[in-house]
């Protein structure tokens, strides 16, 4: 019987990491030498690699690409770097070298889009899908960035005020999608399903606040899981559930176009 604490390391982790290697008695990160750093800067130390930002980028990209040819499927994939995962700007921009569009959190990722369009590294065809939950400011950096001229901003409704609130802070028409508030995986420690529009609740959302306004257009369902993607029964009955809504919905709401997939990849 493995009891020891080296046994659990090997169980759960695959030796050599790729990323790894010994020269003579000292550890190297992608060649760098780990024990020069932390002479140099102390520990404990966290550092970025940033090629590996647009190889996981790429990684994820192919993935997609091999399975939509795999299947003859007709529609497109869009990476969205969310600024939530890190807003240092050496991150952002090596992430923006690989054609991708954003995902904002909060008031003042608002912000972060601007300065990045100013500086040339966004442009009104970038996607900037905006999620969490929107408070005053966050609402009106949004309002803001679309009475700019980026129509391709697209707030997603995290509750069933959210819609009035951003008609009112919206001079002309806008695009909007609906979070799917999906059912929590089984004793996970932090209840979102609060977060998002229940999955027997989206067809009379659209139709009670959505269909009649002139203002607004449905273009996206937004679904998150927790945990993210990963190959087991609780996410595939999620994600099945999901696509069975964005089936009725289609039916009814012609502009509705595009599944955005949350939670992102495990490590």
């Amino acid at each position: 019987m493995n009891t020891k604490y080296i046994d659990l390391i090997d169980q759960t982790y695959y030796f050599p990491q790729e990323e790894f290697n010994l020269d003579g008695e000292h550890l190297q990160f992608h060649g760098i030498p780990l024990n020069e750093l932390v002479k140099q800067y102390g520990s404990p130390l966290k550092f970025t690699y940033l090629p590996k930002i647009s190889e996981n980028i790429l990684r994820a990209k192919n993935w997609f690409a091999n399975a939509i040819e795999k299947n003859n499927y007709k529609g497109k994939y869009h990476y969205c770097y969310c600024t939530k995962s890190s807003h240092f700007q050496h991150i952002m921009h090596e992430a923006l070298k690989n054609n991708i569009h954003m995902e904002t959190s909060s008031a003042f990722d608002i912000n972060i889009i601007e300065k990045l369009k100013a500086d040339g590294k966004l442009s009104n065809d970038t996607f900037v899908v905006c999620n969490g939950f929107k408070r005053e400011k966050y609402i009106d950096n949004i309002a803001r960035l679309i009475n700019n001229g980026h129509q391709n901003c697209i707030p997603i409704i995290d509750n069933y005020e959210e819609i009035d609130l951003l008609s009112d802070a919206i001079n002309d028409t806008f695009k909007v999608g609906i979070r799917i508030a999906s059912e929590e995986e089984p004793k996970f420690e932090f209840y979102t399903s609060r977060l998002g529009i229940g999955y027997k609740n989206i067809v009379p959302f659209y139709e009670n606040q959505i269909k009649d306004n002139d203002k607004v257009e449905l273009k996206m369902l937004h679904f998150f899981i927790n945990t993210g993607i990963r190959d087991n029964a609780y996410y595939w009955n999620e994600l099945v559930k999901c696509l069975k809504v964005y089936v009725r919905l289609k039916k009814i709401c012609p502009s509705l176009d595009s599944l955005n997939i949350g939670g992102g990849f495990p490590i």
